[in-house]
């Protein structure tokens, strides 16, 4: 399902005074987005109605695909998920050695300050590349790791969190962007 953006952009009437034209910006289009809009010629008859529309002084523009396809898949998503488990995996095992080996705890810290596991597949890589048995066990752990969240995971409880989350958020602004009366402004006086 696509969803379609329609952005009403006023030209300056040319009977007045020279007006600057506000521009129509937006982090979701790109530069050149009007460019595209043009690519087909336009039958005479809509020629005629885009004319009239200008002597108004109003051209409506429809930008297609503005926030993205929900079809396109979410594979940035699933690398978050990945990162963050090794992140987890990282620190499980980090706190196993501690207890059970530490020179290896020590040896697996100081490679963590200096390689950051927030790309989880870079990180795994260089620590394989360094110490192949601990790049197994924090892969075998983020596996584990996995394996429960799907397990514990609630995927009605999560969305209903993110729904909740979004009302609150939406009221907080609400609340903020609102200019409630105060006591002062009110009319108390009795009409006689």
């Amino acid at each position: 399902m696509a969803f379609v953006a329609v952005a009403v952009y006023t030209l300056p009437s040319l009977s007045y005074a020279r007006r600057p034209q506000p521009q129509l910006t937006s982090s979701f289009l790109a530069p050149g987005w009007h460019l595209s809009l043009r690519h087909r010629p336009l039958a005479k008859k809509q020629q005629q109605q885009q004319g009239r529309s200008r002597r108004r002084g109003g051209l409506l523009v429809v930008v297609d695909e503005l926030a993205g396809q929900y079809d396109e898949g979410f594979e940035d998503v699933h690398v978050q998920l990945i990162n963050y488990f090794t992140y987890k995996a990282v620190r499980t095992v980090l706190h196993q050695l501690y207890e059970m080996n530490p020179p290896s705890y020590r040896w697996l810290y100081n490679f963590v300050v200096n390689n950051k596991p927030t790309d989880g597949k870079r990180f795994l890589r260089a620590l394989a590349k360094e110490k192949q048995d601990l790049a197994e066990r924090v892969m075998i752990t983020r596996l584990h790791l996995y394996g429960k969240w799907i397990k514990k995971c609630d995927h009605a409880k999560l969305y209903q969190k993110i729904s909740d989350e979004n009302l609150q958020l939406m009221r907080e602004r609400l609340i903020e962007t609102v200019i409630w009366p105060s006591d002062e402004t009110t009319n108390t006086e009795k009409i006689d």
